[in-house]
């Protein structure tokens, strides 16, 4: 049986000292490192071992009681918490580490609620035991208050494939079946292990162990609960199918797929088919299979389904794509709220440095590197700081080119209020398309979505899918301060073609001024990201507290009170409560405590101020424009967007 295990963690909660003492005490390394010490299997990067955190997500193996297993460790640090994200996907089941001093803290919160988008089956272990002030109880019951009350105990009512009194009322008390077999036949320890097991499948229950790996205590214990109640059912007979979970450069700059096989086998020299950027099939040959274990591979000819391996050979397919049999391409939740530009010595050459980062977005796609042509810039997203400082070491050490980073500023976007219908002619001499689209806002964080409604007598079923293809094709500038545009749903009405003159690249330019000319009659609104926070303080301190949000232009629930600490959560732009968490600790003498996790994006605060910052011209955009193009007498004319529907030609449809 082969099982993908996940190690899942707030910083310094002791994620990697776990994760090496699996590895020592499996006999997969030779002997334990330690972070501190910066010797641990899976921190090989340098970068890692100097921070003394885990910026990649790494991959070791070993065996157990015959079943092969695949540990994945990732990052703990919010700054990398993408590249968390992108290693969940592959997950059979997930370990978060809890440290039994701190508790749940922010990250916990997030890790957690991805586990839950992407359905990955859960086990607690409760690290740190040995520390002074830890709190296993505590730690328990914040569990099943913060993050889910179906957490169960199992660390000494489970044994020997036995279970305690007390963990048969909890488990039977979920399962109807359960509790009417254990009222009329009594215990019977196969059937209960078997349900367990599936209970634990399918997140109804989420185990939870304790100890200390750093001394090494329960780590064994917790391996042997671990693999007696997960199961896994790949299938070798079936089509290959895979999902790309990572992709990484050699000092070669060979590209490397990382695949998790999903079902069914493929070999070396076999080719692999997958969709690409455009929806197009794409098909490659893989030309090396490597299986990795930390930093170190082996050459293999093939591989089948449950395995985690690395192909060369692959060009296109970028992390989340579904390959073979699998189409299906994974959207992530984190998205950086910070964009910062490139600063570069001018004896540079700007394609040299914009390679680089092409590289490094292959690698990392929420990076979202951008050329600004009118400004002769590059952009990129980030998470914070921290990221920036390690970014601008990596480039150096791996790409010998000397960089630094503008100030990080907050990433906004655009959206509308109102349903318009936007109208895009391109008729210059020997060209001919038109697109009648109606754009209606769309629901809060839902992105872009498309419809059509388009008749096939007036577009070709093939134009019809070129328009879709040019309004997903790219992130689209919005009118106000030229960010992108989100929240909005676009209706395909109808359009025309001529069977002479419409060319490759017609219908993307009639798009794009349908979109934009919609965009100049629409209620234009900018949003910004928001943090959904939970604030903890003594209840001295809950009267400055509540000052602060409403200062933030936070909005937030009545404050839970308990004793003499109080609990505030609720919402507020990132923008302004993104560095709180130092003005807290210094009024609260280190007591008061603040969890911060994206929420998405919403109206803008102070609209006007970042209208006035940005300072973005609509008539000056290289890119865009909501004039069409119109055609008299062989000479093309420009129409100004407010007169377009004068001239169009296409029968307007409701």
């Amino acid at each position: 049986m082969k099982k993908t295990i996940g190690i899942l963690a707030h910083v310094d909660a002791g994620k990697t000292t776990f994760a090496e003492e699996l590895l020592y005490i499996t006999k997969s390394i030779r002997q334990k490192g330690r972070v501190d010490h910066k010797d641990a299997f899976l921190d090989s990067h340098h970068i890692e071992k100097e921070r003394g955190i885990t910026v990649f997500s790494d991959e070791a193996s070993f065996t157990y009681n015959g079943s092969q297993y695949y540990l994945v460790d990732t990052p703990g640090h919010v700054d990398f918490s993408p590249e968390m994200e992108r290693a969940i996907q592959i997950m059979d089941y997930a370990i978060i580490i809890i440290s039994a001093v701190e508790g749940i803290q922010g990250h916990t919160e997030t890790v957690w609620q991805l586990l839950q988008k992407h359905k990955v089956p859960t086990f607690f272990f409760i690290n740190k035991i040995d520390r002074v002030g830890a709190d296993v109880v505590q730690v328990l019951e914040d569990i099943r208050v913060n993050l889910t009350a179906d957490v169960i105990d199992i660390n000494n009512s489970f044994r020997d494939s036995m279970l305690t009194e007390e963990l048969i009322e909890s488990i039977a008390e979920r399962d109807e079946f359960l509790l009417e077999t254990y009222m009329n036949v009594g215990y019977e320890k196969t059937l209960w292990v078997n349900k367990m097991r599936e209970m634990i499948t399918k997140r109804i229950v989420f185990p939870c162990c304790n100890g200390s790996a750093l001394q090494g205590k329960g780590i064994i214990e917790f391996l042997e609960k671990l693999d007696k109640l997960t199961e896994t059912s790949y299938k070798n007979s079936s089509q290959f199918a895979g999902r790309v979970y990572k992709i990484r450069y050699d000092e070669n700059e060979v590209r490397i797929t990382y695949i998790k096989a999903l079902q069914g086998t493929t070999k070396l020299r076999e080719f692999i088919s997958y969709l690409d950027d455009d929806g197009k099939e794409t098909s490659e040959r893989i030309t090396q299979i490597r299986r990795y274990n930390g930093n170190k591979y082996q050459l293999v000819d093939h591989v089948s389904a449950g395995e985690l391996f690395a192909v060369v050979g692959i060009s296109k397919a970028k992390v989340g794509t579904g390959i073979g049999g699998l189409r299906e391409k994974i959207d992530y939740d984190l998205i950086p709220t910070l964009r910062t530009k490139v600063i570069f010595d001018s004896t540079l050459n700007i394609k040299d440095v914009l390679k680089v980062f092409r590289i490094l977005e292959a690698e990392d796609p929420s990076l979202n590197v951008t050329w600004e042509e009118g400004l002769q810039e590059i952009h990129l997203h980030v998470m914070g700081v921290i990221q920036l400082e390690v970014l601008e070491k990596l480039v150096m050490d791996r790409f010998k080119v000397k960089i630094s980073f503008g100030e990080p500023k907050i990433i906004y976007k655009e959206t509308i209020e109102n349903t318009v219908e936007g109208y895009g002619h391109f008729e210059p001499l020997g060209h001919y398309a038109e697109v009648h689209l109606k754009l209606e806002p769309g629901e809060r964080n839902s992105g872009i979505s498309f419809v059509n409604k388009c008749h096939a007598d007036d577009l070709t079923i093939g134009h019809q899918n070129l328009i879709k293809h040019h309004i997903f094709e790219r992130s689209h500038r919005g009118i106000l301060i030229g960010g992108s545009l989100t929240d909005i749903k676009i209706t395909l009405l109808t359009g025309r073609a001529h069977n002479k003159h419409t060319s490759g690249g017609d219908f993307r330019e009639a798009t794009y001024r349908g979109l934009r000319q919609g965009l100049e009659k629409a209620n234009n609104l900018i949003l910004e990201p928001y943090y959904y926070f939970t604030i903890k303080v003594d209840i001295d301190h809950i009267g400055r507290v509540l000052s602060d949000l409403q200062s933030f232009y936070g909005t937030f629930d009545p404050p839970n009170i308990s004793g003499n600490k109080a609990v505030v959560t609720g919402k507020a732009p990132v923008k302004t409560i993104m560095s709180y968490s130092m003005e807290l600790a210094a009024f609260t003498q280190g007591k008061g405590s603040i969890n911060l996790i994206y929420a998405g994006y919403y109206p803008c605060h102070n609209e006007e101020e970042v209208i006035e910052e940005t300072n973005y011209d609509k008539n000056k955009d290289p890119e865009y424009s909501s004039t069409s193009i119109f055609c008299s007498k062989g000479q093309g004319y420009r129409v100004e967007w407010q007169e377009v529907e004068d001239h169009l030609h296409c029968t307007k449809r409701p």
